[in-house]
């Protein structure tokens, strides 16, 4: 990757980055930290992964992901330096060259970076950060073996480079010496440094009071579902105030919030009945929707689930902490990836827990199912993978199964 960035004139060092790191919660952290800079008149860069629908939407300015034409000349422009390279380039390594480069030619100030794979070797790390954020560390990419904790802290926090802000979401008193041993200048702890201090359910969202190292700033809307948006916001907050090196204005962090969308995390696609997609894929992001559904929302009816997995994690967790037991039915599709775990298989993990299973591999059809069969009073969580969103959202899209909320 620096042999990459070293032929097209090393635009990772043209704008100063945030750069993101954890198990969940960073494409929301990218998100909002791109809209507070945004509120600040400034013009963004953001990079995440995956995508849900195009993969446009890894690459994006100022929230708008780049359009295709410019796509198609910075891809062509990298298809014309490969040949000066010993090593050849990965799809990942390719896309985030692409990313930088663009930002470089659209002269962003500031560049938003979410890390693909842990940290310290993912193809993002030739980045030198101004901000390093790491959201949490959890169960994902991992055999659960011995000390993985602190194994896996290790390598998120590779990405730390000397002279920066580290901003550090993760509570777990057993990896702090791991979180100090970096090379930041500054390290911001959650629960020290910064905080979300109030978090109270609201129409289309949640109120916030935020504490960072700079200040207060209280009842602040975020339009985001899920008591752990919250955090998300204090841990964004922080990171920007770090950026800037000073408090912000509370008018412009309550226009940020405000106006920040996340498709595939908790959306809420249509009310009657009530259908919400999730990218969750892991122990963690499950038990964050299976909160976020009983806290913030009164679902008289029945609960459907559309679930599609990836294979390699554990499929009988999330479904547990999703309820697929009480589940009127689970709906097993295979989303469209390699590593996709069939349909089949899935459903003969939900028969095992109780559960009612049915197999409809194709994600669309899936969809069309579940709604079809589904009440005006029931609920229809679309989860498993964001590859599933991804395809729910198109079927969306394309067949009119569902209205925007």
């Amino acid at each position: 990757m620096r042999e990459l960035c070293a032929v097209l004139g090393d635009p990772q060092h043209q704008q100063p980055t945030i750069h993101i790191t954890g198990t969940n919660g960073k494409g929301s952290v990218a998100r909002l930290v791109t809209a507070l800079l945004g509120a600040h008149d400034l013009t963004v860069g953001t990079y995440t992964s995956p995508h849900l629908e195009t993969i446009n939407e890894r690459i994006s300015r100022n929230g708008v992901a780049i359009p295709d034409s410019a796509l198609a000349e910075v891809l062509t422009d990298l298809s014309r330096v490969e040949s000066l390279l010993q090593h050849r380039p990965s799809y990942f390594e390719l896309l985030t060259a692409a990313a930088l480069r663009w930002f470089s030619d659209e002269a962003v100030a500031a560049a938003v970076v979410e890390v693909g794979l842990l940290g310290r070797w993912d193809a993002t790390n030739v980045v030198d950060a101004a901000v390093a954020v790491l959201t949490n560390i959890d169960r994902d990419h991992t055999d659960g073996r011995g000390d993985w904790r602190g194994r896996i802290a290790e390598e998120k926090a590779g990405i730390v480079k000397t002279g920066s802000t580290f901003v550090v979401g993760e509570t777990d008193p057993a990896l702090a010496a791991v979180f100090a041993a970096t090379p930041a200048e500054a390290t911001w702890y959650r629960d020290v440094d910064f905080a979300c201090t109030g978090n109270a359910l609201a129409m289309g969202g949640r109120v916030l009071d935020l504490r960072t190292p700079g200040g207060r700033y209280d009842e602040v809307f975020l339009a985001l579902h899920g008591a752990h948006q919250g955090d998300n916001a204090s841990l964004a907050l922080a990171a920007t105030e770090a950026f800037f090196g000073r408090p912000l204005d509370g008018d412009l962090v309550a226009e940020a919030f405000a106006s920040v969308r996340n498709p595939g995390r908790f959306e809420v696609l249509q009310r009657d009945p009530l259908v919400i997609l999730d990218g969750a894929h892991n122990p963690g992001g499950a038990q964050a929707v299976a909160e976020a559904l009983v806290s913030g929302f009164a679902v008289r009816g029945d609960r459907y689930l559309v679930v599609g997995v990836l294979d390699g994690r554990d499929p009988r967790e999330l479904l547990e902490i999703l309820g697929a037991e009480d589940a009127v039915e689970v709906v097993c599709c295979t989303p469209d990836s390699p590593r996709a775990l069939p349909a089949a298989d899935l459903a003969a993990v939900v028969t095992r827990l109780g559960g009612r299973a049915r197999v409809v591999p194709d994600v669309g059809e899936a969809v069309a199912l579940a709604l079809a069969t589904a009440a005006v009073s029931d609920v229809v969580l679309i989860t498993g993978s964001l590859y599933t969103v991804g395809a729910a959202r198109r079927a969306a899209r394309v067949h009119g199964l569902v209205l925007d909320a």
